[in-house]
């Protein structure tokens, strides 16, 4: 069912997005359980529909590679468009701060999610707290006119 609520993305402080991560990623682990030492290092990105926190994302950068972690959108708001939007807000984020490579530790049964937005799959599998996941990864030309 897509909604075209208007829907906003800004940074947010690493606390707020424990919330989501909890309920969506580990719905059996505690709230401040949600808190990783690297938060310290990243940037942090809220989706808002009505006024209301709908999605997060992580955001880590190693030079001009990029990482997304904790990717969640509130149950009731997913099918919506809004991990698409912070998805493309990610990527252009990565892009215009220079960067050349943006990945994820992808869950397996997200895979095909990430492949709509354009990752490649890499082949690379491990299993982290009994949950299955693959490196998702998308060459990026950085906004800056740099060329590889």
């Amino acid at each position: 069912m897509e909604d075209h609520s208007e829907i906003s993305i800004e940074q947010i402080r690493p606390e707020a997005t424990w919330q989501l991560r909890r309920d969506l990623l580990y719905p059996t682990a505690m709230r401040h359980d949600m808190e990783m030492p690297e938060d310290i290092d990243g940037i942090h990105f809220g989706a808002f529909r009505d006024n209301r926190l709908a999605g997060v994302v992580s955001l880590f950068q190693d030079g001009t590679e990029f990482q997304f972690r904790k990717l969640a959108v509130a149950a009731d708001m997913q099918h919506a468009g809004i991990g698409s939007r912070l998805v493309a807000y990610v990527i252009n984020y990565a892009k215009e701060n220079g960067g050349t490579r943006i990945w994820c530790n992808a869950r397996l049964e997200a895979t095909g999610f990430y492949l709509k937005q354009g990752f490649k799959q890499t082949g690379n599998l491990f299993t982290r707290r009994g949950i299955d996941y693959e490196i998702v990864e998308k060459p990026l030309t950085p906004a800056s006119g740099h060329t590889e």
